[in-house]
């Protein structure tokens, strides 16, 4: 659809006293897509300097509403008088690929798979998750050579590949390991796609292709699973029962499956590239890090000493700050409602990006650099509003894997770190692909050691 035959949002009421929303529809065809997808800091801080947190604009052939700031991501996430649905808007973008993800269910449905799900992650699930995750670091750590121009970003995410695969799934993927990790790239990918139409070869065709990889790989294993009493999480799933005693359908599974497996290799790789990037930037944290690990006295993490790493846990929540692994997320009004004043109509999506947030000067000194002792308890920068830093999102959609996310993350990195030693020229400097989740566009080149 050209921008052109994309209206404004509509006017409020004339008795409402709410403000109309100010903003421009961008380029012909694509409106301000490809600024977005390219550009996102940059972008954002224009608007935000031009308009203020409430802007509107179009993108991937719709109009969107811009929410910047964490004023305007209070409203929408936080969502107490349930005006805004995740839905719609994640189904639109990414709907065909992640179909009923619980990032894309709503309300009392959502509320129902949630609490079936929660079986999956309780403490006891989570401690034999890192029993098995921890040999698994192990294998692919012991594949890594070193090297003057090591690519981490393709040896993690393979790292990371296996332990979702083997954690949730109970058994690694063998030969279609490269074929599996292809289809999860072809999904992510395909949301952001400028043509959304299924013509061979490009992004939209292509991540439909995945996901019918996906589905037929779940759907063949199904029926062992729900006679099996593994403790991987596609069991798990399988077996969950809420306190009501109600329990996921095969769909239920395979849509749960596909979509957890995604946020559990993608974001963990995106978190871990970007701290060993920032600890080869910085070798005072890497050894910092090092020497703690090294008190654990042991190779592998145990559940219990995760809170031991501090300075690990510092560095992570400040990667997490300086790069967002969802650095925008979508919503959609489901009725009339407001923001900060401006008049948002049913119907209307908007998007509120907290990687802009985690880059605002009005809440963190100096945000382009690296300083994780921010997050120390003497400082605590990110108390300054409630909403400043919010990379696992917020309210009833805040990420059920968070603590599974940063479970594998210190695992993973405790284990690196006992191992191997890197670094990167002094002038090296990271350079994000941001067209659909970010990757670093060389791999993440650093010069690799084995201690």
């Amino acid at each position: 659809m050209s921008t052109f035959l994309i209206s404004p949002p509509t006017a409020p009421p004339k008795s409402s006293g709410l403000k109309s929303i100010a903003g421009s529809r961008g380029m012909p065809i694509i409106g301000e897509s490809y600024a977005m997808l390219h550009h996102p800091e940059a972008w954002a801080r224009e608007r935000y300097t031009r308009y203020g947190p409430v802007s509107w604009t179009t993108g991937f052939g719709r109009q969107v509403v811009v929410l910047l700031g964490p004023d305007a991501w209070d409203i929408p996430m936080a969502n107490r008088d349930k005006a805004f649905g995740s839905g719609p808007a994640w189904d639109y973008l990414i709907g065909p690929f992640f179909r009923r993800g619980i990032m894309l269910l709503d309300f009392e449905e959502h509320l129902y798979h949630k609490r079936i799900m929660m079986q999956a992650f309780t403490r006891s699930r989570l401690t034999g998750y890192l029993d098995a995750m921890n040999p698994i670091i192990e294998r692919g750590l012991a594949d890594w050579t070193a090297a003057d121009s090591f690519r981490g970003y393709p040896a993690i995410k393979q790292v990371t590949l296996d332990i979702a695969t083997r954690t949730f799934m109970g058994a690694p993927l063998g030969d279609e390991s490269d074929r599996v990790n292809q289809a999860f790239i072809d999904c992510v990918r395909g949301g952001t796609a400028y043509l959304r139409f299924p013509i061979p070869g490009l992004r939209w065709s292509r991540g439909l292709h995945g996901r019918k990889v996906l589905e037929q790989m779940l759907r063949k294993q199904l029926p062992a699973k729900r006679t099996s009493s593994g403790d991987d999480l596609f069991s798990a799933l399988c077996h969950a029962r809420s306190d009501d005693g109600q329990s996921f359908t095969d769909d239920d599974v395979v849509n749960h499956m596909i979509f957890l497996l995604m946020a559990a290799h993608d974001t963990t790789t995106i978190t871990m590239s970007t701290m060993m990037y920032y600890l080869a930037k910085h070798p005072e944290w890497q050894q910092r890090c090092r020497a703690e690990s090294a008190a654990l006295g042991t190779d592998v993490l145990d559940y219990n000493s995760q809170e031991q790493l501090t300075s690990l846990d510092l560095v992570m929540k400040e990667s997490l700050r300086l790069l967002a692994p969802l650095p925008s997320i979508p919503r959609a009004a489901v009725a009339d409602t407001e923001v900060l004043g401006h008049f948002i109509p049913a119907g209307t999506f908007v998007t509120v990006m907290p990687q802009f947030t985690h880059h605002m000067d009005e809440y963190w000194p100096e945000p382009e650099r690296f300083d994780p002792g921010r997050f120390s308890e003497g400082r605590r920068e990110d108390k300054i509003h409630k909403h400043a830093w919010v990379p696992f999102g917020a309210g009833a959609h805040k990420c059920i894997g968070q603590y599974f996310g940063g479970m594998q993350v210190k695992a993973f990195m405790h284990q690196l770190l006992r191992k191997f030693e890197w670094s990167v020229e002094p002038d090296y400097e990271l350079h994000w692909d941001r067209t659909s989740l970010p990757r670093p566009k060389d791999g993440l080149r650093v010069r690799l050691q084995r201690r």
